[in-house]
């Protein structure tokens, strides 16, 4: 299983339920800690859809929830703000002794401005990531506009907050007040990414110049054009976790980790959990990527389809043995480049060509080569093409041997 149901306990001993993803081979170079947004949950589809794209991308994602949301414990009404961080620390702290301190912290909206509190307080935090969030904590009064006159005279009232309705108590409300955000982010002094769309209208655009601002070198900024603040398009979220691990892996350490394990002494792990559909993680040699089927065959097309990965291992190999074999004499080659497409056709010469059983395996490859070559230099780099160890494979009479591991 790539994605693992985790619980722990807060600082008032209830118990506050995750799930912890992994890449492929379940080996990650660094773990990272997600801090969802103001009563959203850890099944956000934004925060499952940038933990996808980090976990193909070589880390471990724990995204839970909160006190008093979700599965886990607690009443929300006696949470606050202060709380929110005290769990971030909790997980971290959790993860510090189950599996690896994380490195990478990452916040979605007031999960933004909780996980700048909570790396003064986790020192194994090397990198911090905002995806939406506000300049201040107390910036979350506006949403509850409705309900504040009653929380000033009653001391709590019911809020609807996106369709839902939560009860929030003053010391919610004042415990806003406390927090200087710009002064925390001033102290900590670790890398900082600000992502934030133009066009979010319940947090603005000024709170990401406020927070860069605020924070020392290195920081970077990267606009989220034409996204809403929740990220509901998924090719917006899905775009903020590849820029998420671009970027990080600049102040991470990422090389990949000495592994005996049975599980992955081979070059290639695929790994697919039942609700993915055909989504599946893979780690090709130290290298993380994701292998799909196109929508119209009921894939998200998130990645190339296992025929695809076939054609691109053949044109790749292609390339690189005529490249090896003109450099070796001297020829004029420039550039190679190699098409391949693969689909099941008709046999040539065969007697019943109607009939499925008649149908073999085709890979078409076409080859367009870029330099000062004669006609009988092309041919010979033709047959040389033929000759690519990958081609032979397919070639050849070969065997896939299947055994099953713990």
């Amino acid at each position: 299983m790539n994605t693992t149901k985790i619980t722990f306990q807060n600082q008032e001993g209830q118990e506050l339920v995750g799930r912890l993803e992994f890449p492929a081979d379940r080996h990650p170079h660094n773990f990272a800690l997600f801090a969802h947004c103001f009563t959203c949950t850890k099944n956000l589809i934004a925060v499952k859809n940038i933990s996808k794209a980090l976990t193909s991308n070589g880390f471990a994602v724990l995204r839970f929830d909160f006190t008093g949301l979700g599965e886990s414990e607690g009443d929300f009404a006696d949470t606050n703000f202060s709380g929110n961080v005290e769990d971030l620390v909790a997980a971290a702290d959790f993860l510090k002794h189950e599996y690896e301190a994380p490195s990478l912290l990452i916040g979605h909206s007031l999960g933004g401005a909780a996980i700048i509190f909570a790396a003064a307080e986790i020192p194994s935090v090397n990198a911090i990531a905002t995806i939406g969030a506000p300049s201040n904590p107390v910036h979350v009064k506006h949403l509850l506009k409705s309900g504040l006159e009653e929380i000033e005279t009653n001391g709590e009232a019911v809020v609807n907050l996106s369709g839902r309705d939560f009860k929030i108590k003053k010391q919610f409300v004042d415990d806003l007040e406390t927090k200087s955000l710009p002064e925390t982010i001033k102290k900590i002094r670790k890398p900082l990414l600000v992502l934030h769309s133009p066009q979010d209208n319940t947090v603005g655009i000024n709170n990401a110049e406020e927070i860069y601002r605020a924070a020392h070198h290195p920081k970077s900024f990267v606009s989220l054009d034409g996204a809403d603040h929740l990220l509901f398009d998924k090719n917006d979220s899905l775009y903020v976790g590849e820029v998420i691990a671009g970027w990080a892996k600049r102040y991470l350490p990422t090389k990949g980790r000495v592994d005996t394990s049975l599980r992955t002494k081979h070059q290639v792990v695929a790994s697919l959990d039942t609700q993915d559909g055909f989504t599946t993680q893979m780690k090709v040699g130290n290298h993380y990527l994701l292998a799909d089927e196109p929508e119209e065959y009921n894939g998200n097309d998130f990645g190339p389809s296992p025929y695809e990965l076939v054609s691109a291992g053949l044109s790749a190999c292609t390339a690189m043995t005529i490249q090896m074999y003109t450099q070796h004499k001297g020829w004029p080659l420039e550039n190679v480049e190699v098409h391949t497409s693969y689909d099941k056709k008709h046999a040539e010469d065969c007697e019943n060509c109607e009939a499925d059983s008649a149908k073999i395996d085709t890979f078409e490859r076409e080859i367009r080569l870029t330099g000062n070559l004669d006609e009988k230099q092309k041919a010979r780099i033709l047959q040389i093409a033929d000759k690519c160890p990958v081609h032979r494979t397919l070639h050849s009479e070969t065997q896939v041997i299947s055994t099953l591991i713990d």
